[in-house]
């Protein structure tokens, strides 16, 4: 069960101490308590955990500061829609804003190689007018031989040429809580030039620790990659791990699952749940259609089959793509093969855009039928 006070109750105010000491007494059920940063203020959620099947949500409206109650519909509590419509879906962050109604181009280098090609990135991004980029600085990888990234030496020039060009948010991996605290203090020397939304990957999807600790940290959102072998639910089960923690800024991304139905691409493409995960959590949906399709093939029409799954996506609603670009593929340390060039850039965003105004009359079109 979740309880949400009004936007006018404080921690000091007369009616939060009331609720919250009723609340904490209750038999069989613990408190946990949430701050949810909406447009202009700081809302607060209380979550009743334990046997609440006996309380009514009667009762509970009924004290002092509270304005509804809501019925735990899906194991994922705090990320869960629960048939609400009217909690706070998304989030904004360093001027940017995250929701299941905007859309946000994540394009970049898969890990960072030279400062050179860091800068024409972050050029070539500011030059066609965005504002997010992904920059790989931890890579886990299969092989314990292959390149693992640059780690903290490259974040300085990475974090001071990002504030140069412009960028507000760079998506960088993290496998270890002690990435999150270089990330911090490597922000923190170089003055905030940019903010950093910490990612999972898919291989850390079930790193139960490693989620505590990013949880329990709060100053940067997350972007929560799909596990390439466990199922949705699962999935949505692991990010709950993150917001039961404390933070509940998390965008979940689908990166396509592992099998060899999926063949020639690198995963079977997933992006036909972007509805799905709209329809039972409250979180932005992103897809990643790089490591998805895993190649430059294109079809008989000259399109990339990267652009095409990533219209399917953006046609279902999809609110953030991360994708692939280098400045030169042949050289990328990791997965240049399915990296775009910077001379696609235009055309990937231009065919972005045409899908987007898709989905709006999509919309639209719905809303009418609604009003019949």
């Amino acid at each position: 069960m979740i309880v949400l006070l009004n936007s006018s109750i404080t921690e000091d105010s007369k009616e939060y101490q009331l609720t919250i000491n009723y609340l904490s007494q209750l038999p069989n059920v613990t408190t946990r308590i949430h701050k949810v940063q909406g447009a202009e203020q700081v809302l607060t959620e209380i979550y009743l955990i334990g046997d609440t099947s006996k309380l009514f949500a009667e009762d509970i409206h009924a004290l002092p500061g509270v304005e509804r109650v809501i019925r735990v519909s899906e194991e994922y509590r705090i990320l869960g829609r629960h048939k609400d419509e009217q909690r706070i879906s998304g989030f904004e962050y360093n001027g940017v804003q995250f929701s299941q109604d905007t859309l946000n181009i994540f394009a970049g280098l898969c890990a960072v190689d030279t400062p050179e090609h860091v800068e024409q990135m972050l050029k070539a991004l500011r030059d066609h007018g965005q504002v997010c980029t992904r920059m790989g600085a931890y890579k886990p990888r299969t092989n314990p031989y292959s390149f693992q990234g640059h780690g903290k030496s490259c974040l300085p020039y990475v974090f001071e040429l990002a504030g140069r060009y412009g960028i507000k948010v760079i998506a960088m991996e993290v496998t270890h809580e002690n990435h999150v605290d270089e990330i911090h203090e490597c922000l923190e020397q170089a003055s905030q030039p940019t903010g950093v939304m910490l990612q999972i990957g898919t291989r850390n999807t079930q790193n139960f620790e490693l989620l505590k600790a990013v949880g329990r940290q709060q100053e940067y959102p997350v972007l929560f990659k799909r596990g390439f072998g466990i199922t949705l639910n699962e999935s949505l089960n692991a990010a709950e791990y993150l917001a039961s923690e404390g933070n509940s800024r998390v965008v979940f991304c689908l990166r396509g699952v592992k099998t060899n139905m999926g063949d020639p691409h690198r995963n079977l493409v997933d992006f036909s749940h972007v509805p799905v995960l709209k329809r039972l959590t409250r979180m932005p949906v992103c897809i990643d259609p790089s490591h998805s399709v895993g190649s430059r093939e294109s079809a008989p029409d000259g399109i990339f089959d990267l652009m095409h799954v990533t219209a399917q996506g953006i046609i279902s609603g999809a609110n953030m793509v991360l994708i692939d670009f280098h400045p030169a593929p042949t050289k990328a340390l990791v997965d240049g093969p399915q990296a775009m060039l910077l001379s696609e850039l235009s055309w990937f965003l231009d065919d972005v855009a045409l899908a987007r105004a898709c989905y709006e009359k999509r919309q639209i079109l719905a809303e009418q039928h609604k009003a019949r």
